[in-house]
């Protein structure tokens, strides 16, 4: 049994500052996906050397350097940054989309290799997907173009997981909710990026024609719900206002071994080093 976590840090330093490494020493998932780290090289590697001591603290590793890391800094100062950590075996890592070079799409795509205990492969995906703004074109511009790229990449990871080889999990905060019940106030925000048709039937695409699962949702069936991101605004937490914008699409293989999840609200609204829950997904593989 292995457990990948997903996680939008809102900034890793910030994260730091408020506890994150408590939660580590807890938790120390065997993946553990982040996106918008928010850092810079130079101060994102003291952290994650820090967050290889807890996972050495806890037993899980013999020492830091055990922990892999993977990540990619946003060429744009403070912006999106996504990094990786795992203590099984990795065999191959990859940097961005092919084909996508603008700055502001930097920071946004990694994948691993990994190999569990039992021999099983899997390529590993952190995705972080711009926001948008469903008043600003440029920004909805630059969803919709990271979006069309990314199915390039969907269709050979299935592919080759159809065809016996790696199977393929995507891992993030993909800034979409599917459906009505991935949304507290879904007639209200018709209209808002996140929840625009354009937007949602991208992810029906990922689910039908490219026959990626939704693995949260194929485990907890048809309910509302359970959210992984609240504005901070007002009462949305208290009031369970939210949002489901963190996700793992899995190919049908890997999703077939899913045993349970898990969103952990405490480190959002109780240690506050970020407004996203964690979802920790457990694979028997």
């Amino acid at each position: 049994m292995i457990s990948i976590t997903t996680s939008n840090m809102n900034g890793i330093r910030a994260a730091k500052r408020k506890g994150v490494e408590e939660w580590a020493r807890r938790n120390t998932p065997d993946v553990w996906c982040m996106q918008e780290v928010r850092a810079p090289q130079a101060e994102l590697d003291p952290i994650l050397d820090g967050l290889a001591a807890d996972y050495t603290e806890a037993g899980r590793i013999e020492g830091p350097a055990a922990l892999h890391r993977v990540n990619e800094v946003c060429r744009v100062k403070g912006r999106a940054g996504v990094a990786l950590l795992s203590d099984l075996e990795v065999t191959d890592t990859r940097h961005g989309l092919p084909g996508l070079d603008e700055d502001v799409d930097s920071g946004r795509w990694i994948e691993a290799d990994v190999t569990t205990p039992q021999g099983y492969s899997i390529t590993v995906a952190c995705v972080y997907v711009h926001a948008g703004n469903a008043d600003d074109e440029t920004k909805m511009a630059q969803k919709f173009r990271f979006l069309d790229t990314m199915l390039t990449r969907m269709g050979e990871l299935r592919d080759e997981a159809a065809k016996g080889g790696r199977q393929a999990v995507l891992c993030g905060d993909f800034n979409i909710a599917h459906t009505p019940l991935d949304i507290k106030n879904a007639k209200g925000n018709v209209k808002h990026a996140g929840f625009l048709p354009e937007e949602r039937a991208y992810v029906d695409r990922w689910l039908d024609e490219y026959e990626f699962v939704d693995v949260m949702r194929d485990l907890a069936g048809d309910i509302q719900g359970p959210y992984t991101w609240w504005s901070q605004r007002g009462r949305a937490f208290d009031n369970n206002v939210g949002w489901r914008l963190d996700y793992q699409f899995a190919t049908p293989e890997l999703a077939e071994t899913a045993r349970g999840f898990v969103i952990d609200k405490a480190p959002a609204y109780d240690l506050r080093w970020s407004d996203h829950a964690p979802l920790t997904i457990r694979y028997d593989v």
